[in-house]
């Protein structure tokens, strides 16, 4: 999988990736103060966020939330995406990505297999213990984010439906149309990518291809789904305005929320994010045809502080046979 993110900040060096890694960068604010979360690790020495490389199978996200829970005890949910960074190791280039994870005050309790401290601190300390100097970057961004009053949001997740069979194949009502085999593969890797935010309210053409990508995720979260007739191609093509409305209230919203659709109503949806985002932002939606892919999924992370104002998103692309 690949993840493209777009927000204040940058990537690394460039270069070939032997090693592909992730984490989050926990944070609370304690008394009207910024704290991160770091760990040391007493096999390397090293105070580092934490993080650790991919499973065979396994997303990005998902890497991020389990490496977490196994390191420090706490499970999480991904905030904003963070700069990823790149350094050499023994066997190549190593690619870490990190997210920012809002986290409650109970202190987490380091499993004694990698771990063997935890600390919350100030970024100043935090930058001052950081073993990599790579590691500041993210650190930078978040503590960015926080002045800003962007590091606080919920996130508003955007579904282009998986992969259905063809149009040209199918001769009853095209709403009826289903998923491909590939595309049933793409909604199971959907349900489990989806949980790195967990939304908890979905909005959903009532088609059926639609219905079907969503539905693994539903089955395990018992997530609350609405149909909108508006979100279907048919619908949108006659009121396309109504598609905007539902973008609309869904942003005004707090809390994670999903909406699967078409790609012939992704346009309405990109234009309403976009009227959302700082202009440079803005650009950087996959704004040409066909916008996403079948089964792939946009974030967009929206301001707690400002509702409606988006200061992030990130894409990812769909499960491929």
């Amino acid at each position: 999988m690949r993840t493209t993110e777009h927000l204040d900040g940058g990537k690394g060096g460039e270069g070939e990736i032997s090693i592909q890694a992730a984490g989050a960068l926990c944070w609370r604010v304690k008394k009207k103060k910024l704290e991160v979360l770091l760990i040391h690790r007493q096999r390397y020495d090293d105070w580092s966020w934490p993080k650790g490389k991919l499973d065979k199978g396994e997303t990005l996200p998902e890497c991020a939330v389990r490496e977490v829970y196994e390191e420090v005890g706490l499970p999480i949910l991904l905030g904003i995406p963070l700069p990823s960074i790149r350094y050499r190791v023994k066997s190549g280039l190593k690619e870490v990505h990190y997210w920012a994870s809002a986290v409650d005050d109970l202190p987490p309790i380091p499993d004694g297999k990698e771990v063997d401290t935890i600390l919350w601190c100030s970024p100043e300390k935090a930058q001052e213990l950081l073993s990599n100097p790579s590691d500041v970057v993210p650190l930078q961004a978040l503590v960015a984010a926080h002045e800003a009053q962007a590091l606080e949001t919920w996130p508003l997740l955007i579904i282009r439906h998986a992969k259905a069979k063809p149009r040209s194949a199918w001769t009853r009502a095209e709403g009826e149309r289903p998923l491909a085999a590939t595309g049933k593969r793409q909604a199971l890797y959907l349900q489990r990518l989806m949980m790195a935010w967990h939304p908890r309210r979905i909005y959903t053409s009532g088609w059926m291809r639609c219905i079907s990508t969503i539905a693994p995720y539903v089955k395990v979260t018992k997530a609350k789904v609405k149909v909108v007739p508006w979100l279907t191609e048919a619908d949108h093509a006659r009121h396309p305005a109504r598609v905007s409305g539902v973008v609309e209230k869904a942003l005004l919203r707090t809390g994670a929320t999903a909406l699967c659709t078409h790609r012939p109503v992704l346009p309405t949806v990109l234009a309403s994010l976009a009227s959302h985002m700082n202009p440079a932002m803005g650009s950087s939606l996959p704004l040409s045809d066909p916008h996403l892919s079948p089964g792939e999924m946009l974030i967009a992370h929206v301001c707690v502080a400002v509702p409606g104002r988006i200061v992030a998103f990130e894409q990812h692309k769909p499960y491929e046979d």
